[in-house]
């Protein structure tokens, strides 16, 4: 497995470093980890009073600083990672880095900006989002997973963004530790703003509860047979839940109630600027969620 992490020596990146150097079973099969600064251009014309020798001189002491506790952290856990810089627009020399490098898996602490917010004073990790087709963890500044077996939900829809994410954690599954726990999720619509009018113009309930049972089973087989077969012939089994009402919001929250280690989601790729007003549910979860999120494009 290849993995890239993005530094920049705050508390986010350093959570990010943390989580890859405590994945026992990934270390015992030897990943090759790479470790990114990037440095912003220092503008032509000071460059020319300065001197490039003096610039050149100043990036690399600065990449130094960020990369050093970096190196030594994945070094002790056993690790020989690979460290360097680039300079220019963060974002873009991360993605750049994730695709000319056939990444993964990027590794990058956020601080967990609203998506408006995040949207308008420029978050690294949202503008990656909107660039990068590389499947990307995303890691709040909280504690490492003390056990090296994680909980893991994957959310499916039925589609093949859903199915590209389930095959993404059985593949690299050493990420996960020797034994996850794994639980597929699914949102079913809970009808209930479902109403009709009777004859008397009153506002009645649409649907029985005995039909919004049956609809809701049908939509969460819909949704969750199409990769059962690929958890058969990984050999694992997976708990299967069945949530109900907004995707976005009861993902979220189920993952933080259940203390989940990492939530495994799909991921169309929109735009910064569309995912964050069109209100995608995998945007939606990234803004929202305390709990470390992997988002999967569809190659």
């Amino acid at each position: 497995m290849k993995i890239l992490i993005p530094v920049d020596g705050s508390k986010f990146s350093r959570t990010a470093v943390d989580f890859v150097a405590s994945r026992s079973t990934l270390v015992g099969d030897n990943p090759d980890v790479e470790v990114l600064n990037v440095q912003m251009a220092i503008p032509s014309r000071a460059t020319r009073v300065v001197g490039s020798d003096v610039v050149a001189s100043y990036y690399t002491e600065e990449a130094e600083k960020a990369l050093k506790s970096a190196r030594t952290r994945l070094q002790k856990a056993g690790m020989s990672p690979t460290v360097r810089f680039a300079v220019g627009n963060p974002a873009d020399a991360i993605s750049a880095a994730a695709a000319g490098d056939k990444v993964d898996l990027l590794v990058m602490g956020s601080h967990g900006h609203s998506a408006l917010r995040g949207l308008l004073v420029g978050s690294v990790t949202n503008a990656v989002l909107a660039q990068t087709k590389t499947p990307i963890l995303i890691l709040r500044h909280r504690e490492t997973p003390p056990a090296d077996s994680l909980k893991v939900g994957i959310a499916v829809d039925g589609s093949k963004f859903g199915r590209e994410a389930v095959k993404y954690v059985l593949r690299h599954r050493s990420l996960f530790g020797e034994n996850p726990q794994i639980t597929l999720l699914h949102v079913v619509t809970d009808f209930a703003g479902a109403l009709m009018p009777d004859m008397a113009g009153i506002a009645l309930p649409a649907y029985s509860e005995e039909d919004i049972r049956s609809m809701q089973k049908k939509a969460f087989e819909a949704a969750v047979s199409p990769v059962r077969k690929l958890f058969e012939k990984a050999r694992v089994k997976p708990v299967e839940v069945c949530l109900a009402g907004n995707a976005g919001d009861e993902l979220a929250a189920y993952a933080k109630k259940k203390k989940l280690d990492v939530l495994v989601m799909g991921s169309h790729g929109y735009g910064a600027f569309k995912a964050a007003v069109m209100g995608s549910v995998a945007t939606r979860v990234a803004h929202t969620s305390e709990v470390p999120l992997l988002l999967v494009r569809r190659a």
